[in-house]
């Protein structure tokens, strides 16, 4: 049993190291955001779809929850187009960096979506975080573009993952990952054609491209979001909650040891990001002792 617990644990720690190789990935890629996400969000849903195909898994639901799934999906669509956008108007580490104020976002947007009142340390924590953002923007003023367009896109992530919270208790999770993928893809592919913006010169791949392109679909989308949820089952979820919280320095991490010098940023940045890291480390702390506290 013992021997499981700490399997999985690793299992959890490599998946989160995975999702912040994502980043390193979409830097590598030479191909716009828009096309990039495209790619993704449509090879990853085949990769899920052959997996369910497998596993014999039924995949019908009804109208509802459809509409739901399919609109979550243009919601994480533009989320993975403004945050592979952030990093190639800054860096890998200015994103991930950035990306950390879900936290601060999910504080207000939860309440109001689950029309529960304000928590008063999660709005302290969110002050923080602002505080952490504000290092990092003066330190330099020349990635203030990329830092705009990460906290869009870390705001939709709080945003679908909020909304996801209902539909996980609906539906199994590689369903739910079929259904946004492919309505991601969709809207993606019409806004495209309308806008014009679909070029073959756009969307074609070198074959460095190709392999990195298959390694963010299969092991960074679909592997990781499947395995996952399979290791949520034995691990807590406050372990789950600060291992997830390693993602930027995991990504950060990597950045300086691929990139180098052009992820070397000033002491205002690794400040800002430590104040950031901490404090959403923090509040699971606080969110577990509660949590243990209701239950004893």
């Amino acid at each position: 049993m013992q021997n499981d617990r700490l399997k999985n644990y690793f299992h959890l720690h490599l998946i989160v190291f995975i999702w912040g190789f994502t980043a390193i990935l979409g830097k590598l890629i030479s191909i716009e955001a828009l096309p990039l996400v495209w790619y993704r969000m449509f090879l990853a849903s085949l990769f899920i779809g052959a997996f369910m195909l497998f596993r014999r898994q039924n995949i019908m639901v009804n109208k509802r929850i459809l509409l739901s799934m399919l609109g979550v999906g243009v919601i994480i669509a533009l989320h993975w187009v403004t945050f592979f956008e952030a990093i190639k108007m800054s860096n890998v580490s200015i994103t991930l960096a950035t990306m950390a104020t879900g936290s601060f976002f999910t504080a207000f947007l939860e309440p109001l979506w689950y029309k529960r009142k304000l928590v008063w340390y999660e709005v302290v924590f969110g002050c923080f975080v602002v505080l952490g953002l504000y290092l990092i923007f003066i330190g330099d003023m020349t990635y203030s573009g990329g830092i705009g367009v990460a906290l869009i896109s870390s705001f939709l992530a709080s945003l679908f993952t909020i909304i996801n919270g209902r539909l996980i208790r609906e539906q199994p999770p590689s369903v739910i990952g079929f259904y946004e993928l492919l309505g991601g893809f969709v809207f993606l592919s019409l806004f495209m054609f309308f806008m014009n913006s679909f070029s073959w010169e756009g969307i074609i791949l070198s074959s460095t491209d190709w392999l990195y392109m298959l390694i963010l679909a299969s092991i960074c989308t679909a592997y990781a979001f499947i395995s996952s949820v399979k290791v949520m089952r034995f691990v807590s979820p406050y372990t789950v909650m600060l291992t997830i919280n390693l993602e930027p320095v995991y990504g950060i991490l990597l950045a300086l040891v691929i990139f180098g010098e052009s992820e070397k940023m000033n002491s205002y940045f690794y400040l800002g990001a430590l104040v950031i890291i901490s404090t959403v480390i923090a509040n699971g702390v606080i969110k577990n002792k509660k949590g243990s506290l209701m239950k004893s």
